[in-house]
């Protein structure tokens, strides 16, 4: 049984402090390779005691005996799987192959992803009263990304239904205040362009995060954010969601004040929470 699957055995019972360190090894097992237990205690702000009380709970002698395990699977990372993965018809092959594939796609939509837009859109969502998303099927958990990165500043971002009667709905309710933005992977859907051009007559701003230049949505928002175009549909997925997260990361930048201290008064609500719960 290897580190990792001693820790994800014993990790739901375990303290505070010994959760802490399996999940800084599960993580960050690298760093800890090349650490003494001091070392690796300092950083976890922890004793070296604990380091090897918690080597001894999955089993070891004691710390050079897991760290042993941890080199030998930094060993692997650097040497064996890359000899493996020569062989393409080999999951190693696969792996490296299509994660290649991704990196490609992203490095490519860096080039091509026009930063006067993202400006734009995010002077948009700053000014908006909210900020209403249209996603099609494949792109909701980038939409949903895209919610849980701004609600910590504060924004009032909503998902909307993708059904005609729920887009017209939307587009109905929505005033001169808000941001309706269409995220799309595919293109296939027509009705959120159509969506976006009913907005528009309203003097409503429009937005679109699209996975290619010729989406439909993106010929009608008033501001486009567009992946470099991908012949695979969960190519498209990834990258549609790294614009999203470039973008969240740019109204964090812009607005840090909305986001400042956020993350430690929601930390300390659901312990709260959890401390009360009955």
């Amino acid at each position: 049984m290897s580190y990792e699957d001693r820790i994800r055995q014993k990790r739901a019972g375990m303290s505070k402090s010994f959760a802490k360190l399996a999940d800084y090894l599960l993580d960050s097992y690298v760093e800890a390779a090349f650490m003494t237990a001091t070392e690796l205690a300092h950083v976890l702000k922890l004793d070296a005691a604990t380091v090897v009380r918690f080597s001894q709970h999955l089993g070891y002698d004691g710390f050079p005996g897991l760290q042993s395990e941890i080199r030998d699977r930094v060993r692997a990372d650097l040497l064996t799987r890359p000899q493996q993965a020569e062989n393409p018809e080999s999951v190693p092959g696969i792996v490296i192959e299509s994660m290649q594939q991704l990196a490609l796609a992203i490095d490519q939509t860096r080039i091509s992803l026009d930063t006067d837009q993202v400006s734009k859109l995010v002077e948009q969502i700053g000014q908006a009263r909210r900020i209403i998303i249209l996603p099609e099927g494949p792109a909701q958990a980038a939409a949903y990304n895209l919610v849980h990165l701004l609600e910590p500043g504060g924004f009032r971002v909503y998902i909307a239904r993708q059904g005609v009667t729920d887009l017209a709905q939307t587009v109905y309710t929505a005033t001169t205040q808000d941001l309706l933005v269409a995220v799309e992977v595919t293109g296939e859907l027509p009705y959120l362009a159509r969506a976006l051009e009913a907005a528009k007559e309203r003097g409503i701003p429009t937005g679109a995060i699209v996975g290619a230049p010729a989406h439909a949505a993106a010929q009608v928002a008033d501001i486009v954010l567009a992946a470099r175009a991908h012949p695979a549909l969960e190519v498209r997925m990834v990258i549609v969601n790294a614009v999203v997260y470039v973008l969240a990361q740019a109204i964090r930048w812009r607005f840090a004040d909305r986001f400042s201290g956020a993350q430690q008064t929601i930390t300390k609500l659901s312990n709260f929470i959890q401390k009360n719960a009955r």
